[in-house]
């Protein structure tokens, strides 16, 4: 058995980095919580990728957490390099102004969590990059009467066996973002 859908399902976040005039998104599944006071967390990127070249440069990125509705998008922005076009303007979504990093939000996740790099842990295909979680936003649509996020609401997707889900139900497969 392929030990990768050992934890599954994995979420699925789409990571934006760089500055407000050259910025990137990767589509990222490997990302969890590390730590709830203070809140850090981490994201997994390879070696290879624009991502990793970017965030070690500038420590600075926003774990972006796409719906349903998102979800061509997540999996176009998973599947090409930034080094080569703007998945902002192919994608059409658009640049949110972030309150505490200087690395634009994408306004259409209803969650997106701003992170200040604090290390980086070297592994050999992929490093991990540990961040604290300096602020939260949240579309007020998915607020509950207390302000709290309603996650029913926020209908996130996640990610399986070449597959994307959302409250249970199969929204899309691996290479949905490429289709005409």
């Amino acid at each position: 058995l392929n030990p990768n859908y050992g934890i599954s399902p994995a979420p699925v976040a789409m990571v934006s980095s760089g500055d407000y005039e050259n910025s990137n998104i990767a589509t990222i599944s490997w990302t969890g919580i590390l730590n709830s006071e203070p809140m850090i967390i981490y994201i997994s990127v390879r070696k290879s990728r624009y991502t990793h070249e970017i965030i070690s440069k500038n420590k600075e990125f926003v774990v972006n957490l796409p719906d349903e509705k998102l979800v061509k998008q997540a999996d176009f922005c998973g599947t090409k390099s930034g080094k080569e076009i703007d998945k902002f303007e192919v994608c059409k979504l658009t640049k949110g102004k972030s309150s505490k990093v200087n690395v634009p939000y994408i306004e259409e996740c209803p969650i997106s969590l701003e992170c200040k790099l604090r290390e980086i842990k070297e592994y050999p295909s992929h490093d991990v990059f540990i961040a604290d979680v300096v602020s939260v936003i949240a579309s007020e649509e998915i607020l509950d009467e207390q302000g709290k996020i309603d996650f029913e609401k926020a209908n996130l997707i996640t990610y399986v066996g070449q597959k994307y889900f959302a409250n249970n139900q199969k929204v899309g497969f691996r290479g949905i973002g490429l289709e005409k």
